[in-house]
């Protein structure tokens, strides 16, 4: 049994002072108002840990290196496509430990990878099939973060459009021959396997349900929707649908899917989302780095989807400023203050369902034991309403992170890797020179 006494926790009720929490085999066996510090006392305020609901680990080799000329999404894409040329296992797995490991420093206890980058160069098989899927998989393990691998279906270069010679590397040739692959990965206590279908200019309209039927029932789901106007506007030349409309008319929308961006929706759109209980992923930084536009966040939680944030490129890695900004980008696209509730931030912050951990993300008898401590004493967070570390934190605020039992970040530092920044700076430079 492990004792954790916390200065002030933010339970399901709402904060609380004095907050004594009991852990044992990965989850949180009892919470107790208790004044006796006796324990690991947890400073400032502890949180349920953050949920990123979408990650591409390897487009954190493009931060600070795509802002020499303005471009667009398309030409930021095809530097991208660059980076994603020079990878192998053994380098992905490099990068991706320091990748998530900023992370788990950053407040993130499970995060979902969105995963397409499969094959070598050609798209010629490894001798392992999943020899990059397992180099993400075994970072998370050592960074000591649970991960859900969304394995992606992707398979065309664009409605109508062959893969190209880069995109080749992301293609089975088939949804049933991505499947018979994806089935090949094994699950532990900090790994599961989702599926996603990378976007519906990916993969054509009769695979959709087969990669629909292949994943789980209870595993998630994914896809890039409506990120982009282009997209849109493609979808509905071909198939007389929006990509939300597709997805309605073959099934696969449901609890279990989780719509990444939902950026450019129409109000039909906003409502098959809402009845069907899909979630909306967010990624605000990301989509403020490729100036994609604003979703319709409030909205689509009216509707009844379920809310959720993402580092996606991995531009920033900062659960607070992810969070922070549904509230923030709302303000601004409707000009008008107080969005969401804390408690809703929080909810979509804390949002595992859609990570594919839903057992966790609330500091309750019987969740997962993942719990994150920020300090509310630094130059960021000093004087604040406690419930305002949603709007004053950031990452570099972060104290004390917990996953599965097992504390993994203490005073600020990661216990299981040292330096994450130095690896970084080492893994992204060798990328880059060549």
């Amino acid at each position: 049994m492990t004792t954790y006494w916390c200065e002030r926790a933010w339970l399901p009720d709402g904060i609380a002072e004095a907050v004594r929490l009991e852990i044992a085999d990965g989850r949180i066996v009892s919470v107790t108002a208790d004044t006796d510090t006796t324990g690991t006392v947890l400073n400032g305020l502890t949180l349920p840990g953050f949920a990123n609901g979408h990650s591409h680990a390897f487009h954190r080799a493009l931060r600070g290196r795509t802002h020499h000329e303005r471009g667009t999404f398309w030409t930021w894409r095809e530097r991208m496509y660059s980076l994603a040329a020079r990878l192998d296992p053994d380098a992905y797995y490099r990068l991706a430990r320091g990748v998530y490991a900023e992370m788990v420093l950053a407040g993130y206890t499970s995060v979902a990878e969105f995963h397409y980058l499969h094959h070598g160069p050609g798209g010629k098989p490894y001798a392992s099939p999943n020899a990059m899927g397992d180099a993400l998989r075994q970072a998370a393990r050592d960074a000591g973060i649970r991960m859900t691998l969304l394995d992606t279906c992707y398979l065309a270069g664009g409605i109508g459009v062959p893969p190209d010679e880069v995109q080749q590397r992301f293609s089975d040739g088939s949804a049933e021959k991505w499947a018979e692959r994806v089935a090949l990965l094994k699950e532990d206590d900090l790994f599961r396997v989702g599926g996603a279908i990378h976007s519906v200019r990916a993969v054509p309209e009769y695979e959709l349900p087969k990669v629909d039927n292949a994943v789980p029932k209870d595993r998630p789901l994914h896809i890039h929707l409506s990120e982009q106007r282009a997209e849109n506007e493609q979808c509905e030349a071909a198939y007389r649908w929006t990509p939300t409309g597709l997805l309605w008319d073959y099934g696969v929308l449901g609890e279990r899917l989780t719509a990444v961006h939902a950026t450019h929706l129409t109000e039909q759109d906003i409502k098959w989302l809402g009845d069907s209980r899909s979630g909306a992923c967010f990624c605000p930084t990301t989509e403020r780095d490729l100036g994609d536009g604003i979703g319709p966040a409030r909205s689509l939680l009216d509707a009844g989807a379920r809310l959720g944030i993402g580092s996606d490129s991995n531009a920033v890695v900062d659960a607070f400023e992810e969070t922070r900004a549904l509230e923030l980008d709302d303000r601004l696209a409707s000009e008008e203050r107080g969005r969401f509730t804390a408690e809703e931030l929080l909810s979509a912050g804390t949002e595992h369902i859609s990570a594919g951990w839903p057992e966790t993300g609330t500091l309750a008898p019987g969740a997962g034991a993942d719990l994150v401590t920020v300090a509310t004493d630094t130059v960021r967070t000093a004087g604040i309403e406690p419930s305002g570390v949603l709007f004053a934190a950031a990452a570099a605020d972060v104290r004390t992170v917990v996953v599965a039992g097992r504390e993994v970040v203490r005073d600020g530092a990661h216990m299981l890797i040292e330096r994450p920044e130095t690896l970084l700076a080492k893994e992204i430079e060798a990328l880059w020179q060549y």
